[in-house]
């Protein structure tokens, strides 16, 4: 018998399905955590982020370690590295251990140490290799990495000289087509290296130079190259610098990061652009702000937007999640995980919630 459903029915049932398939939940995504643990923290957290709303929980710690202030994943998402940023983990200072991942969990393979006290920073290559940024020991340990993600053999960039009384401070490394670029904070430059058969010297342009007492921290390029964005943590500034035909960088403008208003003191952060390239992001410890720029295509200057309050105290690294929908801010100080809406047609912020955890330093999605 063939059976016969009405016009109004079958537009019933269509409805039904309908509000049934929106109602799958959207994939959340995991958020590694490094902290500081000279008070509650204990190591390295994970965090669940649901980006339907912006919401994080499920806090769990992955892996107890002293002051693992920076973290970094591997593209295949198989291994995670994280800075111990002391001066004890052997008689040169501190260290860096590699992890995997393993059945939801952070299997340690091996640790070693960066011949210089307080590593700050780590970051990978493409080609297998890790450096770490000593900050008080002022130099770079560069790491090969074995096919099991280990680390292996290490060079040691060391950036003391004989001809300046300034002390060097390496704050961050950058592995890219170009080479690799050092920030290092108390000489006012970034150094700029290139890898050869027996290791990483000095490239054709070995410094660019920031300006004296600028203190450069991070910095990031946009997505051909073409432009460098260096945010100066001690005069509260970002530089802009441009590539020329002969690959070196040249400053085209400096902004300052802090409302003509503002008193008192504050120092920069950590610097991100959005991924289409169109705005960019630093933080402000001490105004307590993420200052938000839009990004001129043609010639790369930056046109402030305005600042956004982090709903918290000394806010250090920063991220955008995987949907680049929302912007995160970990605030040291006050011990919590700030979270904003992002609009991406106008590069604003919208506060939405926060999650509180004890000194929270570096925030990076699996």
């Amino acid at each position: 018998m063939k059976l016969k459903f009405s016009p109004l029915y079958l537009l019933s049932v269509f409805i039904f399905i309908g509000c049934q398939e929106k109602k799958t939940p959207m994939e959340t995504f995991d958020l590694f955590v490094g902290t500081y643990t000279d008070g509650d923290s204990r190591g390295i957290y994970k965090l669940q982020f649901n980006p339907s709303n912006g919401t994080l929980d499920s806090m769990k710690l992955m892996a107890e370690l002293a002051n693992p202030s920076f973290l970094a994943i591997t593209k295949d998402k198989k291994n995670l590295y994280a800075v111990q940023e002391t001066a004890d983990f052997d008689s040169l200072g501190g260290g860096v251990y590699a992890y995997a991942f393993e059945n939801n969990m952070l299997k340690l393979i091996n640790s070693k140490g960066t011949a210089g006290a307080h590593p700050c920073h780590v970051a990978l290559s493409e080609n297998g290799q890790l450096a770490t940024s000593n900050y008080t020991g002022g130099n770079l340990a560069v790491f090969d990495l074995a096919t099991d993600g280990s680390l292996a053999d290490r060079q040691v960039l060391d950036h003391h000289t004989s001809d300046t009384l300034e002390i060097p401070h390496v704050h961050k490394a950058h592995f890219n087509e170009d080479g690799l670029f050092v920030a290092d904070l108390g000489l006012d430059a970034i150094k700029r290296y290139d890898k050869q058969p027996y290791g990483w010297v000095a490239a054709h342009q070995s410094s660019i130079n920031m300006d004296q007492g600028a203190g450069p921290r991070h910095f990031t390029f946009s997505q051909n190259r073409t432009f460098l964005y260096v945010i100066n943590e001690l005069n509260s500034s970002i530089t802009v610098l441009k590539r020329d035909d002969e690959g070196s960088y040249n400053e085209i403008e400096t902004r300052n990061t802090l409302a003509t208003d503002f008193e008192g003191e504050s120092f920069c952060a950590d610097i991100h652009l959005s991924a289409d390239g169109k705005f960019l992001y630093g933080s402000n410890r001490g105004e307590n702000t993420i200052v938000v720029f839009s990004v001129n295509q043609e010639n790369g200057k930056l046109t402030t937007i305005g600042r956004t309050s982090v709903n918290g105290d000394w806010p250090r690294n920063f991220t955008m999640d995987p949907s680049g929908n929302y912007l995160l801010v970990a605030n040291q100080r006050s011990n919590n995980i700030t979270v904003y809406k992002r609009e991406g047609d106008m590069g604003t912020l919208t506060f939405l919630n926060e999650m509180k955890m004890g000194s929270p330093v570096c925030l990076v999605f699996k």
